[in-house]
């Protein structure tokens, strides 16, 4: 394991957002949900996820997320992704996201410390 500074980790921006729109993506070459997220005072910021295999369109809206915003936006097909959600691998090639424990206790744009 490489070992990073406390300098390294405050690099990397990571924000709680909820999500407020989940649409198809099938130009994707892995099947991938086009999300738009609610991070507060940064706006709504699109992205794509590789997360179909556990999650249904309508259990994403309003679920709350960690995303990095601080990467450059990708273009990703004909979209463009401004953020990196985040989530775990189950060990299957399945993304599990990674979320506050508590719904809406978290406003959204709040930085992880």
């Amino acid at each position: 394991m490489n070992h990073i500074t406390w300098a390294d980790f405050q690099k990397i921006d990571i924000r709680v957002g909820t999500i407020v729109a989940v649409e198809k993506f099938p130009e994707a070459r892995k099947p991938a949900f086009l999300l738009k997220v609610d991070l507060g005072d940064l706006g709504i910021k699109k992205s794509s996820a590789q997360i179909t295999h556990l999650y249904r369109h309508k259990e994403l809206l309003k679920k709350q997320v960690l995303c990095v915003v601080n990467f450059p936006p990708i273009q990703i097909g004909p979209h463009l992704s401004e953020v990196l959600i985040t989530g775990f691998n189950n060990g299957k090639g399945e993304i599990v996201l990674a979320q506050p424990d508590k719904d809406f206790l978290v406003p959204n744009g709040s930085r992880l410390i």
